[in-house]
């Protein structure tokens, strides 16, 4: 069962091509559901996960043993991945563990391409629903995003505002916008009392011009501002 199906220096018969490709497609589209349990994200990005080990592995059956051509598939795959937007952790992880098994499919490893790639799965949802690695300061940081004129000193401003209602907040950027004429600052917050924020959302207003304010979940975009 974990043996290579190809023959070292042989040509892939047609009956092993289509061996590992049902494997690889079953698996991937059983790895795919899997993973749908915990990733947010569009019905494509699971029918791309689906069919990326079996992508991977045709790749790695046809250029095997001839390095001119891998190097010609290394170059295909890098104008890819800068032809993509960035994705979540959860959603590169889950492309990876695609990838590699892949490799496996690729190389004839039934096997060992099937433990990959439902074994990684299954520990991607135990490692996701127990309750570790979990920071409750992290769960109540939120995004403050404050728009004010340009005539505004925003240098201090907000300080006793943000004394009162917050627990912390640090600056997380400033930014112009409107062509210029305001600024959009950012900040990362904790409240003290979730139950405020209309308050909190109010007394800023009447700082701000009554201009735009959000409150946003907290993350690591490559852009927050």
């Amino acid at each position: 069962m974990f043996d290579s199906i190809y023959t070292v220096g042989q040509e892939v018969a047609a009956s092993q091509f289509f061996i590992m490709a049902a494997a690889s497609i079953v698996t991937g589209f059983i790895y795919a559901w899997l993973v749908s349990f915990r990733i947010r994200a569009k019905k494509r990005f699971f029918i791309v996960t689906a069919i990326v080990p079996f992508i991977v592995s045709a790749v790695i059956t046809f250029v095997s043993g001839n390095i001119g051509a891998g190097v010609a598939v290394g170059g295909a795959f890098s104008l890819i991945r800068f032809r993509s937007a960035p994705g979540s952790a959860d959603e590169i992880t889950s492309l990876l563990i695609a990838m590699g098994s892949g490799i496996a499919f690729g190389m004839g490893y039934i096997g060992y391409g099937v433990v990959i790639l439902l074994g990684l799965g299954v520990l991607f949802l135990v490692f996701s629903m127990l309750p570790i690695f979990e920071h409750k300061n992290m769960t109540e940081e939120r995004l403050l995003r404050v728009t004010i004129p340009e005539s505004l000193e925003y240098s201090g401003t907000f300080d006793d505002t943000f004394n009162h209602y917050l627990r912390s907040y640090e600056n997380a950027g400033v930014k112009t916008t409107g062509m210029g004429s305001m600024f959009r600052l950012s900040f990362r917050i904790v409240m003290k009392d979730p139950s405020e924020e209309k308050a909190f959302i109010d007394e800023l207003r009447t700082k701000n011009g009554n201009l735009e304010i959000a409150i946003l979940p907290y993350t690591e975009p490559q852009n927050q501002l």
